[in-house]
């Protein structure tokens, strides 16, 4: 509906609904691109810290655990900045806390790590504590967004037009 105001100034309003499956979706996003971005590093680690492996490979392997939150923190920005702003305020509340959770763990490792130096073992232990501190939570957040009612939002949107 338009008013005539509206039409006064050339503004036409249209409604578009946002489908409950878009916003669950855009609310799991950034805990899946956590899970993700661990998931190396959980399955590199014991192979680490427990096998008889070459210098090289382990070297490799160091690098297989690191890389994925490395690239995931670029990213997460991205993808906090399109779902934190979503119409939906559910899903930018889903979205913020999981990127408080990500960030604040990830934000730990730089302070203590800096103790660690070129030793390697405790730099996985400190990635295994940030692994089953963060795997557990974000499962069940996912959990919590599953179960949530979700709901098909309508949302007005102004865009100029031409006065006939």
């Amino acid at each position: 509906m338009t008013n005539v105001n509206e039409i006064e100034n050339g503004l036409d309003e249209e409604t578009k609904i946002i489908p409950a499956s878009n916003s669950r979706m855009f609310a799991r996003l950034f805990n899946l691109g956590n899970l993700l971005s661990l998931l190396p590093g959980l399955i590199v680690a014991p192979i680490i810290l427990f096998a008889d492996q070459e210098r090289i490979s382990m070297i490799f392997l160091f690098i297989a655990m690191i890389v994925p939150p490395i690239l995931w923190f670029g990213i997460s920005i991205m993808i906090y900045i399109i779902a934190r702003h979503h119409p939906n305020e559910q899903v930018g509340r889903y979205t913020q806390h999981a990127a408080y959770r990500y960030y604040g763990m990830i934000g730990i490792v730089i302070p203590v790590g800096t103790f660690f130096g070129t030793d390697w073992e405790p730099w996985i232990m400190m990635g295994g504590v940030v692994g089953l501190v963060l795997v557990p939570w974000t499962i069940i957040c996912l959990i919590k967004i599953q179960k949530e009612n979700w709901q098909d939002i309508e949302v007005k949107i102004k865009q100029e037009g031409e006065m006939v």
